[in-house]
């Protein structure tokens, strides 16, 4: 009998994706041995209420871009395409039963498991995917406590040293809109898409690029 498929779902935004975005993605499928990685961008996040973003198709086009080339990762639009809220629990339903019999691993940063419980249905997410949690210095969480709550995580949560370096997109977006270089923080192809559809500027903002 063949061995099952371990798929990585990572979700986010990705306005834009950046360099940790990949680097995480790969220090995690390495050390959770996965077969393939999903980047899922999310329609609209429930704790982004509020917050601007960018089209959908910028987005996609960006994270496309970005992993072209390496054939363990791949892009799922579920989110995109049934729209209204992106719950966790909700899209790894649905890929559950797409990609059964993977097995399925949900990839997030340590400050996410602090705040699973707060989730919408953190069981479910827990009964149907692995957490594959990278860890990051300077942030420390009471894992026992996330059990305590969630107890369905239990024996279900790995955690992953990856490199860290101090990239947002939240600062990536502010830096384009006043001017600063992106460079080293984004790849090349995806700068440069940046540029060419001036994303992140102020809608009477009029500068002409340099070549």
């Amino acid at each position: 009998m063949p061995e099952r498929q371990r798929i990585g779902i990572f979700g986010g935004t990705f306005d834009p994706i950046h360099l940790g975005h990949l680097i995480a993605a790969t220090d995690l499928r390495h050390a959770l041995t996965l077969d393939r990685v999903l980047f899922v961008p999310a329609k609209r996040p429930p704790h982004k209420a509020g917050q601007i973003i960018s089209a959908d198709h910028h987005r996609l086009a960006m994270l496309r871009l970005a992993i072209d080339g390496e054939p363990a990762f791949a892009v799922d639009t579920i989110d995109l395409d049934r729209g209204g809220v992106s719950y966790t629990s909700d899209t790894i339903e649905l890929l559950e039963e797409r990609l059964r019999p993977a097995v399925l691993w949900f990839l997030m940063g340590i400050d996410s498991l602090r705040d699973l419980p707060t989730w919408h249905r953190p069981d479910q997410l827990a009964r149907l995917a692995y957490l594959g949690v990278a860890r990051r210095p300077g942030i420390e969480v009471d894992v026992e406590s996330v059990l305590r709550q969630v107890p369905e995580a239990r024996h279900r949560v790995s955690m992953v040293s990856t490199v860290e370096i101090g990239i947002s997109a939240s600062d990536l977006r502010r830096r384009v809109a006043t001017g600063l270089p992106i460079s080293y923080q984004v790849l090349p192809r995806v700068e440069r898409y940046i540029r060419d559809q001036r994303l992140y500027r102020s809608p009477d903002d009029t500068a002409v690029d340099p070549d």
